[in-house]
């Protein structure tokens, strides 16, 4: 199947209240495990590139990895760039062919925000791609990019008018969700979904998913999150697989790169897939 536009993806998943995955890939393995899920689950996928993974690879070398890895995959699959504030590595990302972006102004004024996001939707549609905004850092450091703090939300009006006003496809709200691995239950506002989406009827993606209960997921996907970012989960079973193994291949004096990537793709795989199941994206792919 060719790669599908990112509103595809959210607009049927928007409307069957199912949840996409939306998963922080870091190499040429983990893109491939993460496909693997995908098509034993039947399930439509996001692979996301967060800005230090581009500047790691460079932008080509990555884009034709994924153009090489999805080739012959048979499920709906989006390229995606994570939270960007650098306008330049939104177009260059653009350019190279990924599917959609997160413009992350957050750092600016609403107003400057507003207008900014409104340029990158217009150079976005110019090349057939989409984009998601937000106006409220999500709590974290990911990647580098944000802080600890927790950011500002803004009224339910001022977020209404700002994803009207910019055109964007999908919408990443603050509701008490953080980056990174919770340090206690985090108590989330739900109904924000709800009022957001019954307001716009654009997507909303839920950022911060790494150590939420299935129970949170599913209400918040029934409620309009149709994008369901995983990134800390990914990175902690691929690093955490790989010294389970390292310290086994010790202890043996056994030393196997091809063993190594097999134990970190199952590991990877069976992580997207529970994702997959917990998401009700499963069985979605057409």
């Amino acid at each position: 199947m060719p790669v599908v536009p990112m509103k595809e993806l959210l607009d049927r998943a928007l409307a069957d209240r199912y949840g996409v995955p939306a998963f922080n890939i870091v190499n040429d393995l983990s893109i491939e495990a993460v496909l693997a899920a995908a098509v034993e689950e039947r399930s439509p996928v996001i692979l996301q590139t967060s800005v230090k993974t581009v500047r790691m690879y460079g932008r080509r070398q990555l884009a034709d990895i994924f153009r090489t890895l999805v080739e012959d995959v048979a499920v709906p699959v989006t390229l995606h760039l994570d939270h960007c504030p650098d306008r330049s590595v939104i177009s260059d990302c653009l350019e190279g062919g990924w599917n959609s972006v997160l413009f992350d102004a957050h750092e600016l004024d609403v107003a400057e925000n507003l207008r900014q996001t409104t340029e990158v939707v217009a150079e976005a549609r110019s090349r057939g791609a989409h984009v998601e905004g937000e106006i409220e850092g999500i709590q974290g450091v990911e990647d580098g990019l944000g802080s600890d703090d927790a950011s500002v939300v803004q009224t339910l009006e001022v977020a209404v008018d700002f994803i009207r006003r910019t055109g964007v496809d999908c919408f990443a709200p603050a509701i008490g969700n953080a980056h990174g691995q919770y340090t206690a239950a985090p108590v989330l506002d739900h109904q924000r979904v709800s009022d957001l989406v019954q307001a716009t009827g654009v997507p909303m993606a839920l950022h911060g998913g790494t150590g939420l209960s299935a129970e949170q997921f599913q209400d918040l996907i029934a409620r309009g999150c149709a994008k369901v970012n995983i990134s800390t989960a990914l990175k902690q079973v691929y690093m955490q697989s790989s010294l389970e193994f390292l310290r086994g291949a010790e202890a043996q004096g056994k030393w196997d790169p091809p063993s190594l990537f097999t134990h970190q793709r199952t590991a990877v795989m069976s992580m997207a897939q529970e994702h997959m199941r917990t998401f009700g994206s499963s069985g979605r792919a057409w």
